[in-house]
């Protein structure tokens, strides 16, 4: 069997811990730095995934957008753009959001329900997986592992980066942390209610602190324990 891809799962969050407003328009979290540095981050990676509601609300393209970096990627022996992944339990996909439309490779990790439903829609612009009655995100990574896909980046949203922790399938947490503050119960959270391993007593490893202009950048990794006899 393949190798699980590494996978890395990024984030821009406000203070109090939202990724946008109850509003229609996007909030952006993010600096022109930090976009940037997202970017490069895309460019390292041979996956980039993301969940159907965050397709739907945010119709992202999810290209890496440098030139540079993408002359980088070809001279490497890489496709020109990673490629991209939608996860939806219900395949309901619009054909014609922007996803469909750029990059390279695309595939749709789904249920054998979802299948049946965008096999047909979706013909000629994405490969459809089922993953069988419900939503195995291991198994979605043995798949990748297969494709040769070596790195993941997981861009969300919420549930998404939900059941990557829950299930113990993070290897790497990149949080943008934004100095605002959202403070509306209808926005949508970084992480909804969990069995997360090890509950609020297992710390993560604070692997980095960065500044990115007004931006604070901290790298964790979720999968590392604290030493034996270490207080929690």
């Amino acid at each position: 069997m393949s190798a699980r891809p590494y996978v890395l799962l990024s984030v821009a969050v406000s203070i109090d811990g939202y990724l946008d407003d109850a509003s229609p328009d996007r909030l952006l979290l993010s600096n022109p730095e930090d976009f940037d540095r997202v970017d490069a981050v895309r460019a390292d990676c041979d996956a980039i995934l993301v969940g159907a509601e965050t397709l739907r609300r945010d119709n992202p393209r999810l290209l890496v957008g440098s030139d540079t970096r993408r002359a980088h990627r070809i001279a490497a022996g890489k496709p020109e753009f990673p490629v991209k992944i939608v996860v939806t339990a219900t395949g309901e996909l619009d054909p014609e959001l922007r996803f469909f439309h750029t990059g390279g490779d695309k595939l749709v990790y789904t249920t054998d329900r979802g299948a049946a439903r965008s096999a047909g829609p979706l013909a000629g612009l994405a490969e459809v997986v089922s993953l069988g009655a419900s939503v195995d995100f291991g198994a979605l990574l043995e798949d990748l592992g297969r494709r040769g896909v070596g790195r993941l980046m997981v861009e969300g949203g919420g549930h998404i980066h939900t059941a990557f922790l829950a299930t113990d399938l993070a290897d790497e947490l990149l949080m943008a942390v934004a100095p605002v503050l959202v403070g509306d119960s209808a926005a949508p959270r970084f992480l909804r209610p969990a069995d997360f391993p090890g509950g609020p007593r297992r710390r993560m490893e604070l692997a980095d602190v960065a500044r990115v202009g007004d931006v604070a950048l901290l790298r964790y990794l979720p999968k590392q324990r604290a030493a034996p006899g270490t207080p929690q």
